[in-house]
């Protein structure tokens, strides 16, 4: 989403390194993690509503041709990213393991933070009024109600093409399959 050449070193390094880090997190999440029924079935839960959260963002953005001040960003700046944390925290809480969440902490700190910030520079550079944006909306922890950028009537509407386009479903994919192998290891320490 953000342009290269205006970008730090960490910040190119951080956006190229997400998505293969969290392969090698996943590892080390699985070797981690002590789950039980019970926390596996709490996390579930809260990582359901952070795939909900990153589905219904992805309906709404229009990623490099406008700035999306409607729906969920609205109420965060980043709604996407949110919904990343929340299902970290429901892999945390699934995983039962205290060395899980320093490691996602420590991991989402040093990689979405300076993600987050080199896509704010580029949509500040693109769209005039992201200064305005921003000041109303917040980064991260939403706002309860939703901020009024641009025509008092404008809300935006959930496209389910934009949805498709963006390929969130594989948000779903990758909750499921994380949340199936803590099951698996799960039935195989317990026999």
């Amino acid at each position: 989403m953000s342009s290269e050449k205006n970008q730090s070193g960490w910040q190119k390094v951080a956006k190229r390194i997400r998505v293969p880090l969290g392969f090698v997190f996943a590892a080390l999440y699985l070797w981690l993690a002590r789950p039980t029924w019970t926390s596996i079935a709490a996390g579930a839960v809260i990582a359901a509503v952070g795939v909900g959260i990153r589905g219904f963002a992805s309906g709404y953005v229009k990623k490099n041709e406008e700035l999306t001040t409607t729906g969920p960003y609205a109420h965060t700046r980043n709604p996407l990213y949110l919904g990343s944390v929340v299902i970290g925290i429901g892999f945390a809480v699934a995983a039962l393991s205290w060395w899980v969440v320093v490691t996602i902490v420590v991991l989402y700190a040093a990689i979405y933070v300076p993600v987050i910030r080199g896509e704010e520079e580029f949509l500040s550079a693109k769209f005039p009024q992201f200064a305005q944006y921003a000041a109303s909306v917040p980064r991260l922890l939403p706002r309860v109600t939703p901020a009024q950028i641009g025509s008092a009537g404008e809300r935006g509407r959930f496209s389910p093409e934009l949805y498709m386009k963006h390929r969130e479903y594989n948000a779903i994919i990758g909750a499921a399959v994380v949340l199936g192998a803590l099951v698996a290891k799960l039935m195989w320490v317990s026999r």
